[in-house]
């Protein structure tokens, strides 16, 4: 957000919590939505080189080995990807990027509440008032403490499962490092590994690994010992032993925990709300990231074309709208079938939807569902999707306009 508004003249200071800037987190799937926004801001070759390009999504049941989730891209149009990248990746060629463009960054800053008049203050937890400003953009997560500028802050609805999570080193042997890959255990169970590229340049190529549970058994599961859970990880998927093999101590598993919270209006009085902090959920369909990322987008294009703040901030709420309550309504629908403690609703998704979902237009409609296409979040924020090319290097064969 802050690489648009600068280069679109504005001046710009980001005000960040942690002491130093850093990535949070493991691996992630940037979709044809992302990609786009990273090819338009010339940093569609920086990300392609670290991340590893991602064909299909595929999910057996642990048990019996039945296909039940074959996922391809170019099911809906021909020679669409994800890139799978560490979080670090691209944190990293955003963070270099901003450095580049010599953006303010102020860090140490906790953000606790805004006023807002005919400009905008913001107050940080010291009691110093910074501002006043024209626009605040909260991008501060799920967790936000500025919705409440919005006139309908809400809060998260914590889900009932979330994930161990850790980033380990790639093995090839029995994976696929263009899939992600998953083991279920009725819908209690959930195993994957997400091939993610390297870090940074340079790096050793990595893999997400994750494991589903709730996270109120997190600590019975920490107190029956790594030992154990990894027996039954690897009982479960023998060929994950690659990788948890890898894992000594449950300090090299970070617990992540989900919330589903959608914002009616995610704007207020010279206030805009982008990513996490107007729309969080599952990360089910995998599209976190390339939200906020059209958010983005979608917000850069209001400000360059209203007449004033106030109707870029309507501008960009409009063009948002129904991508984002789609999307959120899919992955409402769609979490319990691979994370709940239903029996009933594994054996509808293990029996009818992987059968049905192998009749046309169900492999195309999937697709679009997992490229973030299922309706055209690009035409309302000023955008064309990128070309997907033929070509062996992909980097070289797209184009955003």
């Amino acid at each position: 957000m802050a690489l648009y508004l600068k280069r679109a003249g504005h001046r710009v200071t980001v005000f960040e919590r942690f002491d130093e800037p850093k990535p949070v987190g493991s691996g992630l799937i940037l979709q044809p939505t992302g990609l786009t926004v990273l090819a338009d801001l010339g940093l569609l070759d920086d990300i392609l080189a670290l991340g590893s390009r991602i064909d299909r999504l595929h999910g057996a049941d642990a048990s019996t080995g039945r296909t039940v989730l074959d996922v391809r891209y170019d099911a809906q149009r021909g020679h669409r990807f994800g890139l799978a990248v560490h979080r670090a990746a691209l944190f990293g060629v955003l963070f270099r990027a901003a450095q580049r463009e010599a953006i303010t960054i102020e860090t140490g800053v906790e953000i606790e509440a805004l006023e807002t008049g005919e400009r905008a203050t913001l107050i940080c937890g010291t009691g110093r008032r910074a501002g006043p400003v024209d626009l605040v953009i909260d991008a501060s997560g799920s967790r936000s403490k500025l919705r409440q500028g919005a006139g309908n802050p809400g809060e998260p609805r914590a889900l009932t499962y979330g994930a161990f999570w850790a980033s380990l080193g790639w093995r090839a042997e029995g994976f696929d490092e263009h899939a992600l890959l998953q083991r279920y255990d009725k819908a209690s169970v959930m195993i994957g590994v997400l091939p993610i590229g390297r870090p940074e340049p340079g790096a050793e190529k990595m893999a997400a690994f994750f494991w589903s549970l709730k996270p109120a058994d997190a600590d019975s599961v920490r107190a029956r010992g790594v030992d154990g859970w990894k027996e039954r990880v690897v009982r479960l998927w023998p060929q994950s032993e690659a990788y948890v093999s890898q894992i000594d101590s449950f300090d090299q598993l970070s617990l992540a925990r989900y919330g589903h919270h959608t914002m009616k209006l995610p704007v207020g009085r010279r206030l805009a709300i982008i990513g996490d902090a107007a729309h969080s959920t599952s990360p089910q369909l995998g599209q976190g990231a390339n939200m906020a990322l059209l958010d983005a987008a979608a917000l850069s294009h209001a400000l360059a074309r209203a007449s004033n703040v106030d109707a870029a901030l309507e501008a960009y709420a409009k063009a948002r709208r129904w991508h984002v309550r789609i999307f959120q309504a899919l992955s409402l629908a769609f979490t319990p079938f691979y994370q709940s403690d239903s029996v009933a609703l594994p054996f509808i998704r293990d029996r009818l939807v992987a059968t049905v979902a192998k009749i046309p237009p169900a492999p195309q409609f999937l697709a679009s569902m997992v490229a973030g296409t299922v309706i055209d979040p690009f035409k309302r924020i000023g955008f064309a999707e990128a070309r997907w090319d033929f070509g062996q290097n992909p980097g070289h064969d797209m184009t955003a306009s």
